[in-house]
Parts: C-alpha cells; structure tokens; sequence
C-alpha cells in the first residue's frame, strides 16, 4: 500500500533520526578511541561525505561545465543559507572562505592598509584576548604589528565565576588603550575562546567599543555556529566569521565571513588575488584558483542532516549543551575537582578541573599527559594548564577541555574519568610521563 501523502502538497516531515542511525553517521570514526575533542576539528556523517565525493566527481566528470554553470550558483546557494542563518541583510555581506584564519587575515590585510595610506597613525592600537586562538594571535603579530601599529592583550581571569569579570577587565584595556591620545582602530573578539573555553558577551563588549569610539570590530567566533545561536545584527560587530566544519557537520574546511554593509566593503580583498579580483569579497573568495571548492558546497546538505533531529540545530545545540554540562558535573564530582567557568558560559564544551595529585605544571605537561591518555587510555581530549596564582594552595592547574557532539555517549567519558582515577591510583605524575 502507498503511504498516505500529505495534505495541501506539503513536505512530508523526515523520521527522527534513531541512535542506530547516528552511529552508521559515524562509523568512520576510530572505535577504539573516546573522542570528547570535537572542539578541534569537528565531525562529517557519512551522507555529508557522500555529498561532498559527488560534487568532486562532477568537477573530475566535466571541470568547464562545473566551473561555468555549477560552482558559483552553488555557492551562491550556501551563502543564502547562511545569510538565513545568521541573521544577516544581504546576501552580499557573506562570503565563503576556508576557515577563520583565512577571515581573519582578509579583516587584517584590510586594517593594515589604513596604516600605510597614512589613515591609521603609528602606535594606534589594535585589541584582543589573551586567550585569542594562537593562530590568530600570530596575524596580529604579523599584520598589525608589522604595520606600526600597538597590540593589546586583555588578560582575563580563569576559572571565571561571571561576565562581569570579562567586562571588567575589557574596559580597563580599552582605557589604557586610549592613554596618551592613542586611538583604539580594531577589535578582535572571540565568540568563543578555544582554549580555556568560555562563551564571552560579546554583544555586550561590541557596545562598549561602540561607547570607546573603537573603529572596527572583528569577531573570531571559529567554533559559534552550530554551538550558540547567531544573530549578527543584534550583536552590531563589523565582521564575525565561524567555521562550518567544527560544530555544523560540514567536511573541512570552510567557513563564512559576515562583513556588515558599508562603504569599506569594497575595500576588502581575499589575500589570494585570482581572476575576481575587484568584484567584491564574495565573488573574489569564490574563486582564488583551480581547487577543491566541495567542502563549501555541501552546506545544503549539512541543513538537511540537522533537521533529522528532534528541533533541528536549534535541538542539537541545545542537547549538547545539557550532556556536555552533565558530563563535567561528573567528572568534577568523581575527581573532587570544579567546573572552570558556571554552566551558562559553556557551549558545547565545558572546561573540567583535573586533579592537582597529576602535576600539570607547565603547558608540556599539558601536552605530555594528553598523549599518554591518547596512547594508554583510547582518550582523545585537551588538556589546558594554568598557571597558579601566587599565595594558592594546592591549586588546580589543569583542565580538559571536553566536547559534546551527537555521536558521543556516556561510555566515552567514562573512559576518560576511570583513565584518571587509574593515574591518581598508581600514583603517576606528569614528571614520571615519556616527553
């Protein structure tokens, strides 16, 4: 018998997707591994793979027919996807670029062309996070500081009880930026910082650089979409870019760049110059030479994924959120340990002090204990280090950086918190670990 169809011509809603099928989703993954790290480089199901196989083989089949009558419709579709998501006005304010890093040099080159046009004087500031991605860190150094220009690091605290903590300390970076008549021309601020991790306000830090007259305002916010709701016009930056690939299931890489409407638009370039070049940012990052461009392509695809799940991406936020909470709450509780920051400034992430028995005095005991619980225990996650602040006792030093996506279970950070009570058990210490 025909199944009923639906009234009025309308899509019939997909089946709920079941565990058993998540798991087909992921059978690519490692099975002797316990993989709480989808911070770093995120997760692709396998319908998303197939997706991205069948435009690469279109381009392999016929390259001319893919380059004039595919390639650029398609991703022409993608930013409409995300301009919907996003809360964007225009579809001309989304570009498709590899990653974050790619974003924030295009953001960057741009900035530092107002210092050598003489707009921006010498010793006018740029401000960041301390807890800025490295990545990015290094093309400030390497844009802005080159240029002439002052960096500043706003040192934030950690483990954080609040925002105002991070707002605190913002606006008295803003101030000594100011000092001595200096002006404050950009901003970069993380949605969400990568390591501690820790959901900063930025809605809140974009006003207060409106108030100081800062110029431009970038938001690095590599890990947002998919993670936390995005609403660039309630959050008032200039530019905000997230990877497609960390938390919105998308093959690596890709990303978009949202860069608000304004006359400096046409100023920007991607710093791969090709035949687009001088037809706007979009059209300029769509094509920067023979390559392979399906990884932007399958964001479609990415949408359909998402609404097999019970309330869509908005569900699966949500979900992850609650697990990976409940996962540190546990961890924190079998370890006598704490959380390091409250549950509302965690995403899908969540930063779970370690025992301070493990020694993790410095970031190569980070990275030494890391490898042994990859090695030893099938445990793949970050390790911070944080360095004591003087006058504590027996602080804690360490904190794993524990991630929740839709393919992980209860059972991987069991691994993970019976691998530690191992370590504290046979009394093993980061100085007795291999380097």
């Amino acid at each position: 018998m025909a199944s009923p169809q639906p009234l009025n011509g309308a899509t019939p809603k997909p089946k709920p997707i079941t565990p058993s099928e998540i798991s087909a989703e992921f059978s690519h993954h490692d099975p002797t591994i316990a993989r709480i790290n989808n911070g770093s480089f995120g997760c692709c199901p396998s319908t998303i793979i197939a997706a991205q196989q069948n435009h690469q083989l279109h381009f392999l089949e016929q390259p001319d027919n893919f380059y004039f009558n595919i390639l650029k419709p398609s991703i022409l579709k993608t930013r409409q996807i995300i301009k919907t998501l996003i809360n964007a006005d225009h579809v001309e304010e989304i570009s498709i670029v590899d990653n974050a890093t790619t974003a924030a040099a295009i953001v960057l080159q741009h900035t530092t062309w107002s210092f050598f046009s003489t707009l921006f004087q010498p010793g006018d500031a740029a401000i960041m996070l301390h807890y800025a991605y490295g990545a990015v860190k290094k093309s400030v150094q390497a844009y802005i500081t080159r240029a002439g220009g002052h960096v500043i690091e706003v040192h934030l605290p950690f483990p954080l009880k609040s925002n105002c903590e991070i707002i605190v300390e913002f606006r008295k970076a803003l101030q000594m930026g100011k000092a001595n008549g200096r002006k404050i021309r950009l901003a970069v601020i993380d949605h969400i910082t990568s390591m501690p991790s820790v959901i900063i306000p930025v809605k809140e830090l974009v006003q207060m650089c409106r108030d100081e007259g800062v110029g431009r305002i970038f938001i690095d916010a590599a890990h947002a979409i998919g993670n936390v709701n995005i609403d660039v016009k309630d959050i008032g930056a200039d530019f905000y870019t997230s990877n497609l690939h960390k938390w919105f299931f998308c093959p690596p890489s890709a990303a978009f760049l949202y860069c608000k409407m304004s006359d400096e638009l046409s100023d920007l370039h991607h710093p791969v110059v090709s035949h687009e070049y001088g037809n706007g940012l979009a059209m300029e990052s769509a094509w920067i030479g023979t390559r392979d461009y399906s990884p932007q392509l399958v964001v479609p695809e990415a949408m359909e994924f998402v609404s097999r799940f019970e309330g869509g991406i908005e569900g699966i936020m949500r979900r992850n959120h609650e697990k990976v909470v409940e996962m540190a709450y546990m961890l924190v509780e079998a370890w006598g340990t704490e959380l390091g920051t409250p549950p509302d400034m965690c995403s899908s992430m969540a930063m779970v002090g370690m025992p301070a028995c493990l020694g993790i005095n410095s970031d190569a005991d980070a990275l030494k204990l890391r490898t042994h619980l990859r090695v030893c225990f099938g445990v793949e996650v970050p390790i911070y280090y944080r360095a004591p602040v003087e006058g504590e006792i027996d602080p804690i030093t360490g904190y794993a950086r524990i991630s929740h996506q839709v393919y992980n279970t209860v059972e991987d950070y069991y691994r993970f918190r019976d691998a530690v009570n191992k370590l504290v058990k046979d009394g093993v210490t980061c100085k007795l670990l291999p380097l």
